[in-house]
């Protein structure tokens, strides 16, 4: 009986055995694009999830009809977990964050293949803020002040600014992390700091819309009672992403699809629900060497502003 008994187990775990590695063939042999194996799309969190289910099932739907092949959307947690799925190829295309593609780059080769517009830039830059009407009219001034940065992982709100401040050897006597934009608009608005930085975009139809914007609400004269001191140099807009070994007719199908999605007045809606976005340019890697230069400058690395 126990001879039985262990030849019986023996077969069953050698027929599980053989069924694990035939669906692990089919899925090997599945083509990528396929319903089988779709290519794997990452929407990285930046506004309500729910918002970006919606939208993101509209893209899905366009590519679909239009490149032939078959997608499936994911939402991840966070930044970190888009990064080590281009690693186990679990991500192939992703709308990333810039030290998010940095990172990416560097452990896995992802690429840069497309860049995000904003107002018509591809780039962006940081606002020194203060009080109209105080003695701070430039960057020298904030010598000895107190100042308030956004988030120590922020480049708009701290990396872009540091680097400009270390460039002058401006020291202010007192940095505070305000960890939102508009609690920095605030600060300054009521005298908690005499300056800070913030997110700076360009006017649009007559209309602020840097940070000062966000504050509007609480504080309707906003624009009058806080003056732009100075802007930084530029860094180049979020990045869309591929995987390293996608083929290059996948890759080509996929930009030009989502090129011509973004033109229509869906495509439009779609993307500025989610990151804002008007447009798209194509890009590359060296695009973004601007961003490894300023981190290299402060000591810093991508990963650790990922954590």
């Amino acid at each position: 009986m126990k001879k039985y008994k262990k030849t019986f187990n023996s077969l069953l775990l050698y027929c599980i055995s053989l069924l694990i590695f035939n669906t692990s063939c089919t899925r090997q042999r599945a083509e990528l694009g396929t319903e089988k194996n779709p290519i794997k799309l990452f929407f990285t969190p930046s506004v309500d999830v729910k918002v970006i289910e919606d939208s993101s099932k509209k893209l899905k739907e366009y590519l679909e009809q239009n490149t032939n092949y078959k997608f499936e959307v994911s939402i991840p947690q966070n930044y970190v977990a888009v990064v080590e799925a281009f690693g186990t190829n679990r991500a192939d295309v992703a709308a990333f964050t810039t030290f998010g593609y940095i990172l990416a780059h560097e452990k896995y080769g992802a690429q840069a293949k497309m860049t995000v517009l904003r107002h018509g830039s591809s780039t962006y830059q940081s606002q020194f803020i203060a009080k109209s009407g105080s003695n701070i009219k430039k960057l020298e001034d904030l010598k000895g002040k107190k100042f308030a940065f956004v988030d120590p992982a922020s480049a708009s709100g701290y990396l872009l600014p540091l680097k400009m401040l270390k460039d002058k050897s401006v020291e202010p006597s007192e940095t505070v992390f305000a960890m939102k934009h508009d609690n920095v608009v605030s600060m300054v608005y009521n005298g908690q700091v005499d300056a800070g930085a913030t997110f700076y975009s360009p006017p649009s139809d007559g209309k602020i819309e840097d940070a000062r914007r966000l504050v509007l609400t609480q504080y309707p004269d906003v624009e009058s009672k806080i003056s732009i001191i100075q802007l930084t140099d530029a860094i180049p807009n979020d990045p869309i992403v591929f995987r390293k070994d996608l083929s290059e007719e996948m890759k080509t199908k996929i930009i030009d699809a989502m090129m011509a999605f973004i033109k229509t007045d869906e495509g439009k809606k779609v993307f500025k629900a989610v990151y804002g976005v008007d447009d798209f340019k194509t890009s590359s890697d060296a695009d973004y060497d601007s961003v490894r230069a300023m981190l290299k400058a402060l000591g810093k690395s991508a990963q650790e502003l990922m954590k």
